[in-house]
């Protein structure tokens, strides 16, 4: 700590130094006329057609990044400078800057940001890199940023950073700076924005209408989790953060929006883990006039589109796993699957003997959990982490899916796919229930479940039935976790590395 003060008072004297000099550390603007990698190209080009000037210099450029290596040489000095395209090597000589300017840059430190005018070169070693003619401090660092080791491949020239933050929280906490030091973290969120641009690509394409519902709801419903509760002021009536965006699309399709979907933040008070955060986005959408099967041929569809315009190929490496992306996927259904994985049918197996396998199992969050439920977590804890290319798994029991329609010739269960990579669930899909009385039962089912003391069941909404009263066509609607698809398609181990600002524990 003592370290850091010292650095921090070295850096406000300089501050304090830059006043005293008139050169203001903390400026309006700067006028670019290139970014890093665009000036390096145009050179490169120029070079390849023969039109570098006699003295081999390229043109003018004037860029603006912050300082991320330094090396003085006496009378000149190197350093590169990066912006969002890359960084670009910077040649700063006494002679062309005159005494005073030169001596200027005894007062800049790693993370400064400045903007610099002068022409390209290519300097002995083959670098392109910008003669410094006059330089511009933009804003001043105060605080040091934690830049990591870089290593060169002497063979491949590819660069290798080793982080300079001393542990992973740190980076999260401080998503600033990771950003700053670390250019393949701005790669994963840039590959979050391309997959989510063509997300919506795929869905505009498909005829279907991009909607906003409230984020702020008087009932909170559409999944089965805990909410976030807050109080309106004005209206003195407690208010929640969505859980799921399902019952207000669903209210679109009763008005004769016959295809909508939405890309939103929702919101459940659970538990942190590698997979779940408290806020997180997901893409739903609702299709009038289909069921469950024709919402597994549009998620082939989507998924293939996605993955082959974001990655350039039909696969992808998740941890230790290739997942191909080849239509169509394999189905499987859930009973039989955990029959098979219990050795035993679980068709008729008493709730009490799930329970008690369960149990066994050491799955935790048990308390209230009726047999749905219990189906539920003891496929989450022996199926999922098999299902490592995409799988379809069908057929719910009726009492975890109280949205879904009957299963046709099966009425103990529903019309209802989760779609899993990597022993994840990405997708979860229905045929959805458009019968308001079967709805009103459903939803008293799960006011029973409530009572006996599952706090994620559902509540009655009144509104909704209501809604389903004016008439709901047949309808197919698919839920999908946007931030497990960005780590599996940027292979990143926890969901807390695709989100920009996760939730974390108190910073103690």
């Amino acid at each position: 700590m003592d370290d850091l003060n010292q650095v921090l008072r070295a850096r406000r004297e300089k501050l304090a130094a830059l006043k005293a000099r008139g050169i203001e550390p903390f400026a309006y603007n700067f006028d670019c006329t290139h970014r890093a990698a665009e000036a390096s190209a145009i050179f490169e080009q120029a070079d390849a057609a023969g039109t570098l000037g006699e003295d081999g210099e390229g043109e003018a450029t004037r860029i603006g990044g912050r300082i991320v290596a330094w090396r003085s040489h006496g009378k000149s000095a190197f350093a590169h400078v990066e912006d969002a395209s890359g960084r670009i090597q910077l040649y700063f000589k006494k002679d062309m800057l005159g005494d005073e300017s030169f001596a200027d840059l005894d007062l800049l430190d790693l993370g400064d940001w400045i903007g610099v005018e002068g022409p390209l070169f290519r300097t002995r070693t083959g670098e392109v890199t910008v003669r410094v003619r006059t330089w511009t401090l933009l804003a001043k660092s105060l605080r040091p940023l934690p830049f990591g080791k870089v290593e060169t491949d002497p063979e491949t020239g590819e660069r290798r950073v080793h982080s300079g933050f001393a542990d992973t929280e740190s980076r999260y906490r401080q998503r600033y700076a990771d950003l700053a030091v670390n250019p393949d973290v701005r790669e994963v969120f840039r590959t979050r924005a391309r997959i989510i641009s063509e997300l919506r690509s795929f869905m505009d394409g498909e005829g279907f209408l991009e909607v906003e519902t409230p984020v702020l709801q008087p009932l909170y419903g559409g999944a089965s989790a805990r909410p976030f509760m807050t109080t309106h002021n004005a209206l003195e009536r407690t208010m929640f953060l969505r859980i799921a965006d399902e019952l207000y699309l669903k209210r679109l399709i009763v008005g004769g929006m016959d295809r909508v979907y939405e890309i939103s933040k929702d919101f459940r008070n659970e538990g942190i883990d590698r997979f779940h955060n408290p806020e997180f986005t997901m893409l739903e959408w609702y299709q009038a006039f289909a069921d469950y099967e024709d919402q597994m041929d549009l998620v082939e569809r989507l998924l293939v589109h996605v993955v082959r315009s974001v990655k350039g190929t039909d696969s992808f490496v998740f941890g230790d796993h290739e997942i191909a992306i080849r239509s169509p996927f394999p189905r499987i259904k859930l009973v039989d699957a955990l029959s098979e994985a219990l050795s035993e049918d679980v068709s008729d197996m008493p709730e009490g003997e799930l329970r008690r396998r369960a149990e066994k199992l050491s799955i935790p969050e048990l308390a209230g959990a009726g047999r749905g439920k219990l189906v539920d977590k003891l496929f989450g804890e022996l199926v999922e982490p098999s299902l490592i290319q995409p799988t379809f798994v069908l057929d719910h029991p009726r009492e975890l899916s109280p949205l879904a329609k009957p299963k046709r010739g099966e009425p103990r269960l529903t019309e209802r796919f989760e779609m899993y990579m990597a022993g994840v669930e990405i997708f979860n899909a229905f045929s959805e229930l458009n019968d308001p009385l079967d709805q009103r039962e459903r939803f008293e089912a799960q006011g029973r479940l409530r009572a006996e003391g599952d706090e994620e069941a559902q509540q009655v909404d009144e509104d909704y039935i209501r809604a389903m009263e004016y008439g709901m066509p047949p309808t197919g609607g698919v839920g999908m976790g946007v931030d497990r698809l960005v780590m599996l398609l940027t292979n990143q181990a926890s969901i807390r590395d695709v989100i920009l600002f996760p939730v974390l524990r108190g910073d103690e």
